[in-house]
């Protein structure tokens, strides 16, 4: 199979514009909400988080599903009606409570209301979390540093081993797959109330890693087309050069896939939404290596009047013309 990358780039183009125009909506909208674009969770914002679930082994007890209207009337009693509540799980018998920061005693005295009204708890299930919101400051103003310093190191060292336009179209790509990621999780915060911590800005690290790795490949085989055949247009450069690198940049993104995929089933609450981002920054770093950073340069190429690296011949100008 031989893909016409150059042809169709107007598709590939609005495909990525439409994803990520929704993202941006959706960021808009939940700016809106609850006043960030996406849901930050207790590691950037600070506050208590309690993360209940039934007794399963007592009588009765999880006869009924944890009815969250009840919970949001607990919480309004205890001056909490403010609080992010969430009910987990298929059989709705897991709550996950994130409220401002309350002491030891406080805590106590929540879960011991909920418990009389709602059924007994797995002590072994419960989780109790508190970061102070100078804390969760830092945590996040330490993770835009790390994005914007990354984004800035992979820019200046495409430029010294490219050129330029190589390094501003593969920084386009990044910032592609960063807002498709970003797009998908405030889609997710806004639906789902899914809620981003320390691990999401791993997970866009890891991606821009990740994409910039598949993008210098092709990149290296458009320069290497280049050297080989100097009178050939940019495009049919790019076309060569994206096909032959094709089944390496698949293989390498599904074969991933299956490990992150795993982890997303079976790896538990904590890394589920970790391993999804990756999936997602994973599929969107392949697509726009292939589709979106390839035929960007070869299009600012022709419009810059650099369509060939070496100078037409007379039989090649009459040909243009």
């Amino acid at each position: 199979m031989k893909l016409n990358i150059i042809k169709q780039r107007s598709l590939w183009w609005t495909i990525s514009a439409a994803v990520i125009l929704a993202g941006i909506i959706s960021m808009v909208i939940s700016t809106a909400t609850i006043g960030t674009p996406l849901r930050l969770g207790l590691d950037f914002v600070g506050g208590t988080r309690l993360q209940v679930e039934l007794d399963c082994s007592q009588p009765g007890n999880c006869d009924q599903p944890i009815d969250l209207a009840e919970v949001r009337d607990i919480m309004a009693t205890q001056g909490l009606g403010n609080s992010s509540i969430q009910i987990l799980g298929d059989e709705r018998q897991a709550l996950t409570i994130r409220t401002k920061t309350l002491d030891v005693e406080q805590r106590t005295e929540l879960q011991g209301i909920l418990e009389e009204r709602i059924g007994a708890f797995n002590p072994k299930a419960t989780q109790i979390d508190t970061v102070g919101p100078t804390l969760g400051r830092q945590l996040f103003s330490a993770g835009l540093l790390a994005l914007l310093v990354s984004f800035g190191g992979i820019l200046v060292y495409l430029s010294f081993r490219f050129q330029f336009d190589y390094a501003l179209f593969a920084f386009v790509a990044l910032l592609h797959d960063v807002l498709v990621t970003l797009g998908l999780f405030s889609f997710l915060g806004l639906v789902l109330g899914v809620e981003i911590d320390s691990l999401f800005v791993v997970a866009l690290l890891t991606i821009i890693g990740f994409s910039v790795n598949d993008t210098v490949v092709i990149y290296d085989r458009v320069r290497e087309v280049l050297s080989l055949n100097p009178e050939q247009h940019i495009d049919q450069v790019v076309d060569d050069a994206v096909n032959q690198t094709l089944a390496r940049s698949i293989n390498t993104t599904l074969t991933t896939m299956l490990s992150l995929v795993a982890i997303f089933l079976f790896g538990g609450a904590t890394l589920k939404y970790f391993a999804l981002a990756l999936i997602v920054g994973f599929i969107a770093g392949a697509y726009s290596s292939i589709f979106v950073a390839s035929s960007m340069l070869a299009w600012w190429r022709e419009r810059n009047g650099r369509a060939y690296s070496a100078p037409l011949t007379d039989a090649k100008v009459s040909d243009e013309v």
